[in-house]
């Protein structure tokens, strides 16, 4: 049996549409027809070089790693008690840890110490028809929610890695009343991390940092109470915008979906006295800032990276409740090239999901 499949057969070349066998599954692996798969920048970086040192992958190659599918067969070793059956739809969560390691049994397979693997950067991901999933990396979801596969497949990064990012931020002290929390980058992950900021920021005021007008509009109907275009403006400039909105020129917590090196130093020096930045972004190889105000302010850095089971089972019962809001463009996989430049570029809004069904 045959299927459709965007493969990786060399950096910074486009991924080839062709027709590859259907995966064979393990013991204790489901076969997933792929019903949805998000785009992601990430995927772009994949394909530019930029995870070749950390994440090197076999080519030819099938990336993707936001997929949501129904159950298409069922491994010899799957337990009857996970109760899968065929047509179940399922996300699947993208971080494979080896089971042994401390963060894993800790519950952070996304932090692997051991032999992890992450879906669409080692493991044939699903820009394709059909992938293989261990059954355990698998969740059921609701056939209500079924109904709507390419609004569940960006929430196993695009929603939930700015939720760990934020619910960091919470868990340090600096969200709460009287307090400001900014998101810098209103891009896939940002236009729901401004969303937690809301659901999570137990009263803070919540600015957005974009580049573009259109993204911070799109901020402001996710529940932002001001935006910045901070385009080629000097920190002073967007201290004065910041005075005017809030009566203040700095904020307490920030949590950037950028990852460049100027958006992560643009954010400390916005930050007040033991402000709190978590950084979700990768965009940059390296960042920096100067030590002084670092230390002598007491700010803290704190990286985030994707996120656990039980963050990903938490977004989508948010999401299933109706108190989170999509913005997404549903696109096609033969022009899945052309999609994954756009996002290089910066210029997608929100995000754009490859649907089979």
């Amino acid at each position: 049996m045959q299927m459709r499949a965007a493969r990786m057969h060399g950096y910074q070349e486009p991924l080839r549409i062709e027709e590859v066998p259907v995966p064979e599954i393990g013991p204790d692996e489901i076969l997933l027809k792929v019903a949805a798969v998000g785009m992601c920048r990430s995927d772009y970086q994949l394909l530019d070089g930029y995870f070749k040192g950390p994440f090197p992958v076999d080519l030819p190659y099938i990336p993707g790693h936001e997929v949501t599918g129904r159950v298409a067969d069922l491994g010899s070793a799957v337990p009857s008690a996970v109760g899968y059956s065929e047509g179940d739809m399922v996300v699947v969560n993208p971080s494979w840890g080896d089971g042994t390691c401390r963060q894993c049994r800790e519950g952070n397979e996304q932090l692997c110490s051991g032999n992890g693997r992450w879906v669409g950067f080692g493991p044939p991901g699903g820009f394709a028809e059909y992938m293989a999933v261990e059954h355990r990396h698998a969740i059921r979801v609701s056939e209500e929610a079924a109904k709507t596969p390419e609004l569940l497949a960006p929430m196993t990064d695009a929603g939930m890695t700015p939720y760990r990012g934020m619910r960091k931020l919470r868990d340090a002290g600096k969200l709460g009343p009287d307090r400001t929390v900014a998101v810098t980058g209103i891009g896939g992950l940002g236009s729901y991390g401004i969303q937690y900021a809301k659901l999570l920021g137990g009263g803070a005021t919540v600015v957005a940092f974009a580049r573009t007008d259109s993204k911070l509009d799109v901020a402001t109907e996710n529940g932002a109470d001001h935006g910045i275009n901070v385009r080629d403006k000097s920190i002073e400039v967007i201290q004065d915008e910041l005075e005017r909105l809030i009566g203040r020129r700095t904020v307490d917590a920030i949590l950037d979906c950028v990852g460049s090196e100027a958006s992560v130093s643009m954010g400390f020096d916005l930050l007040g006295p033991e402000g709190a930045l978590a950084a979700v972004g990768l965009m940059s190889h390296r960042v920096e800032h100067r030590q002084f105000p670092f230390v002598g302010t007491e700010l803290s850095y704190l990286g985030s990276f994707w996120g656990n089971h039980l963050d990903l089972v938490e977004v989508l019962s948010l999401a299933e409740a109706g108190l989170v809001k999509h913005n997404v463009t549903k696109v096609r996989l033969e022009d899945i090239n052309e999609n994954l430049e756009a996002l290089g570029r910066g210029d997608v809004v929100g995000r754009q999901v490859i649907v089979f069904e």
